[in-house]
């Protein structure tokens, strides 16, 4: 077997190892407790998906006027799941809060990209580059002004949830800004836009997919970990460190899972170095929560 790269977990620290040649059956036993932290950490992330949709669920009821509510309620949930929420809640926890202070921004950040999901699929006849089939329960027209209703809907979530008693109003203003600026001109759109000339002929296709990687999930997930660490009370190194963490995660997963998809054999060498990466980053921090968010980098 090659050498490569691992990551350890001692005394509530991660450290980098270097795999040397082994045989099957030692590497078999080293594997075995790793299995077992995965399993863990899936039923740790799946419970923080979980909470999340719950807390949608009532944020976002069916409820008068229908016309506008029942749209919004189905687009939130018609979108498939991102990481960048439940790394919201695990970088707060990660820095000592508790999750439930990081929840409306956690929201937030499914609602935006539910919104950007809904813009990328409408059923549009005049696309440069085909998008796979989605169901439509409404007309492109509907669709297109709810989604843009719905990022503004998840910052309205977050004011409502200012606490004078909690001393976090200054936290909630940051995080709005934070998310603002990852959706705008120099994040997820920039992304967007890099996207659709991707079929033109002087484009460079493979650092096409990296800079849409960076500026579409990586810019939302960088976000998430940020916003997660500000309002959990990470000091000013924790969050730029959860920041980076955030951005190498969220280039993994759209290197697996959007634009980088069908491409295995030309990502796989740039995601193991991104895993390292985003390892690298938790680092200094202690405790058995970094355990449970680094399960985050893997596929």
């Amino acid at each position: 077997m090659a050498s490569g790269h691992y990551y350890h977990f001692i005394n509530g620290k991660f450290g980098l190892l270097t795999q040397i040649r082994s045989n099957q059956s030692h590497l078999s036993t080293c594997y075995r407790p790793l299995m077992v932290l995965m399993v863990r950490n899936q039923s740790y992330c799946s419970s923080i998906e979980v909470d999340i949709q719950e807390y949608l669920k009532k944020a976002i009821p069916v409820r008068p006027p229908v016309s506008v509510f029942e749209p919004m309620h189905y687009l939130t949930f018609a979108a498939p799941q991102s990481k960048a929420p439940t790394l919201c809640i695990a970088a707060c926890e990660l820095t000592s809060g508790d999750g439930s202070q990081a929840m409306a921004a956690a929201a937030a950040l499914h609602l935006t990209h539910a919104a950007i999901y809904t813009h990328e699929n409408l059923p549009l006849t005049d696309r440069p580059r085909p998008k796979p089939e989605v169901p439509h329960k409404f007309g492109p027209n509907v669709e297109l002004l709810t989604a843009d209703g719905i990022i503004p809907f998840g910052l309205e979530l977050l004011a409502r949830s200012m606490d004078q008693t909690q001393n976090n109003p200054d936290k909630i203003l940051r995080v709005i800004g934070e998310i603002t600026r990852a959706v705008g001109s120099q994040g997820i759109v920039a992304g967007l836009y890099r996207e659709l000339q991707m079929d033109q002929p002087d484009i460079n296709v493979d650092r096409a997919i990296d800079y849409v990687c960076k500026k579409k999930e990586g810019e939302l997930h960088a976000c998430g970990a940020a916003c997660g660490a500000i309002l959990g009370g990470g000091d000013e190194e924790e969050i730029e460190k959860l920041r980076k963490y955030g951005l190498y995660v969220g280039m993994i997963h759209g290197m697996l899972n959007g634009v980088g998809k069908n491409k295995e054999g030309l990502m796989e060498e740039k995601i193991e170095k991104l895993r390292i990466l985003a390892l690298k980053e938790l680092e200094n921090f202690d405790g058995k929560k970094v355990e449970l968010i680094s399960s985050l980098c893997s596929a």
